[in-house]
């Protein structure tokens, strides 16, 4: 196949979209503002057009910046462009999420959630509509998508690693190496993150790391009976489209608002724009650790990639099978 930079008919004569959702968050005038989101918005958008002009007759923008009602990222506009973006999903199209703006937690109410709790996106209007729960952002914008369709997304915000509820997980270890971890399985030393929390007066942190350190200390009926859920929590999370997320930072961390190059900007946006414009086809794994190479040394936060299945970490990012704009548009 040629590449083209225009949606085409592919082999099998099925129509490929290229369409694009964006959202950017300062929160303009609230509590706790940012800084650098709409930049972030505006400098994907540029990439993207760049890259493949196609995603500009299917591209929807939120940002707290706009004079549209139905552009403001409120939590009812969120899903509603989470529901476009999946909507009619077809194989061989091409689908791309950024995100900007605040993540967080809260407290898992169905067992679902190893640590007990949510990874949360965080709408402009959350003190009256409620967070973004990952559960939802799975079922949503996840779940329904074909196999043969590819959505690619970023995630700059905080305590993103899991956001899409994905069950797998690629991390860059201190020496830049991949690693790869199944989140539903992996036991995690919550302890040690915990007493470190208190000495820094973390307590919300604290108590979700020992509430955390807690569920390991179950007795071996207890762990039998748990490797079916878990196993049941693979199977349910486990997609039939390609999905890829890169996130700003493991579940635990934040992800910074930073000033760079007397720009506002998402340390990860800034990290991936860079990398990508360096090299506009790297594989996934040159992309996760170039990303974390940029940061290390600045930020803590460690960028992580989700996936829906297992993925070959050697896939190109205009590789069909791991598509990452879709640049055979």
């Amino acid at each position: 196949m040629t590449h083209s930079l225009i949606c085409q008919l592919t082999d099998s004569q099925t129509i490929r979209l290229c369409q694009a959702l964006l959202i950017g968050i300062n929160y303009i005038g609230g509590k706790s503002p940012l800084n650098g989101c709409i930049n972030d918005v505006q400098n994907v958008r540029n990439w993207l057009l760049h890259r493949n002009p196609a995603y500009g007759q299917n591209m929807l923008v939120l940002t707290d910046d706009q004079q549209d009602p139905s552009k403001i990222p409120t939590r009812a506009n969120m899903l509603n462009a989470f529901r476009w973006l999946a909507a009619d999903a077809r194989p061989g199209d091409h689908l791309f999420f950024h995100y900007s703006g605040h993540g967080a937690t809260q407290k898992n109410l169905d067992g679902t959630e190893a640590s007990g709790f949510d990874e949360t996106l965080v709408p402009v209007d959350y003190e009256r509509a409620g967070q973004i729960v990952d559960d939802d952002v799975h079922a949503i914008l996840c779940k329904p998508l074909p196999q043969g369709c590819n959505l690619v997304a970023f995630m700059d915000c905080c305590h993103s690693g899991t956001v899409f509820d994905l069950p797998y997980t690629y991390g860059v270890d201190g020496n830049l190496d991949i690693t790869i971890r199944d989140n539903k399985a992996e036991a995690v030393k919550h302890g040690t993150k915990a007493f470190f929390a208190l000495l820094q007066k973390d307590n919300t942190t604290a108590l979700r790391e020992v509430e955390s350190a807690i569920k390991l200390f179950i007795t071996p009926d207890q762990q039998q009976q748990s490797a079916p859920n878990e196993e049941m929590a693979r199977q349910r999370d486990t997609t039939r489209a390609t999905i890829v997320q890169f996130s700003g930072c493991r579940d635990d961390q934040t992800s910074a608002d930073a000033q760079i190059q007397g720009r506002a900007s998402g340390a990860l946006s800034w990290a991936l724009m860079t990398v990508l414009q360096r090299n506009p086809n790297p594989t996934y794994t040159e992309l996760l650790r170039e990303t974390r190479g940029l940061l290390q040394g600045k930020y803590s936060q460690v960028p992580q990639m989700s996936t829906g299945f297992q993925v070959m970490l050697q896939w190109s990012s205009g590789d069909n099978v791991g598509p990452m704009t879709g640049a055979h548009c």
